[in-house]
């Protein structure tokens, strides 16, 4: 196979609608918008969201408490999921990404207290909840946060 034999598969592609180029294209005149009307103006249409001077549904629907929207989501990783790492280890953010514990880590790292440690580490994070600090304490490892 060369580059000039390449080609889409079939049916695939299809030619591109020339509306607005006579009446024998079959999309002449009007070009698919139909007779008058607010859609059939140049730059006519409505919004995005608009329901026709109906109350919109993003109004309906009723909202609680505050959701801030310059919040800086952490990660989370369970006790449980740090015993893969070896015995007085120091555990961050870069070893959980190498470790396949963690994807991506964006705004930090909470380790949280669910599941049970069986090896001393240091672990360094953004925050830990109460029980994870202890669960890590009580196996002769430390918390530090970063």
């Amino acid at each position: 196979m060369k580059l000039h034999e390449l080609a889409p598969a079939k049916g695939s592609t299809h030619e591109a609608k020339r509306k607005g180029r006579g009446t024998a294209s079959g999309h002449g005149k009007t070009a698919g918008r139909g007779h008058k009307g607010q859609k059939a103006r140049s730059g006519g249409g409505v919004r995005v969201g608009f329901e026709g001077g109906q109350m919109p549904l993003a109004r309906r629907v009723p909202k609680r408490g505050f959701n801030n929207i310059f919040a800086k989501p952490l990660e989370t990783v369970n006790i449980s999921q740090l015993n893969r790492f070896e015995n007085n280890a120091v555990v961050g953010v870069e070893e959980l990404l190498a470790a396949g514990i963690l994807s991506k880590c964006r705004y930090g790292v909470k380790i949280l207290g669910n599941g049970n440690l069986e090896k001393q580490l240091t672990v360094k994070a953004s925050a830990f909840s109460e029980t994870a600090k202890q669960k890590i304490e009580a196996a002769g490892g430390k918390a530090e946060v970063v």
